[in-house]
């Protein structure tokens, strides 16, 4: 996977192996929007990906005589979606879609599933909000940076926290990496060239088609804004980026302790 990455960041592709993935967000559609292309350049390489989804996405869409059927719509628009970025695990917790909240129920949902999968990187929505783009930031948005934030340190590596998971054999486990997406610029440390993948990215986007009621305004915004990225990320001029706040949870310099 191409990476390019500023000083700041503390993941060195070139140093730093990464074999599975579980990536948090709050409605089907959001991985897609913010990560879709670094996933498909993870998959490509053999990178194991998970996706947990929070709600539903019962209060989405646009057409008043879809609301019966617009969970199950949405759950297949998502399944069709991450099979293009090489995704077939999804787990969803089925919290309502616009009263998220960072509750312990939510957090132990969290922990009990990243505690399962062990992956070396947890992907989540920022918990800081975005004012340049306010559409980051939906409080359901943040509400998944919150809770998935507060779970990895310390619940997650605490044997003590929720101890009916330990209890029931899922022990206790040192995160290495969270990596957070849509939260302020001011906030990027880690670019990912995701050129060679736009056209995945795009093409799981437009499988959300109950959200978007024109593709082609939303193919060429986000296009603009890969492009955008890029231009940040200091790349060639025409190339494409991702960009995240990477955080070491436990890395070589860290101390252990609650």
């Amino acid at each position: 996977m191409s990476t390019n990455a500023t000083a700041q960041s503390p993941f060195n592709p070139d140093h730093h192996r990464v074999e599975r993935v579980l990536c948090f967000t709050a409605h089907p559609d959001d991985i897609d929007f913010g990560a879709a292309g670094t996933i498909a350049a993870w998959t490509a390489a053999g990178v194991h990906v998970s996706y947990c989804i929070m709600t539903d996405g019962d209060a989405g869409g646009f057409d008043p005589a879809q609301r019966d059927q617009i969970v199950a719509m949405r759950a297949e628009e998502q399944r069709r979606a991450a099979a293009l970025v090489g995704v077939s695990n999804i787990h969803y917790l089925h919290e309502r879609d616009g009263y998220l909240e960072p509750t312990h129920e939510v957090m132990r949902g969290v922990v009990k599933l990243i505690r399962e999968l062990r992956p070396d990187v947890v992907l989540s929505m920022h918990p800081e909000r975005n004012w340049n783009r306010i559409q980051k930031s939906h409080p359901d948005h943040l509400a998944v940076g919150e809770a998935v934030t507060r779970a990895v340190y310390p619940a997650l590596e605490n044997p003590f926290a929720y101890p009916d998971l330990a209890e029931s054999g899922l022990a206790a486990y040192k995160l290495p990496w969270l990596w957070l997406f849509a939260g302020p610029e001011e906030r990027e440390n880690h670019f990912v060239d995701v050129t060679e993948h736009v056209d995945n990215k795009l093409a799981a986007i437009h499988v959300h088609a109950s959200q978007h009621p024109d593709l082609e305004a939303m193919d060429r915004t986000v296009r603009s804004l890969m492009l955008g990225t890029g231009t940040r990320a200091g790349l060639p001029e025409g190339r494409s980026a991702e960009a995240f706040h990477v955080v070491t949870i436990n890395g070589s310099g860290t101390i252990a302790g609650f």
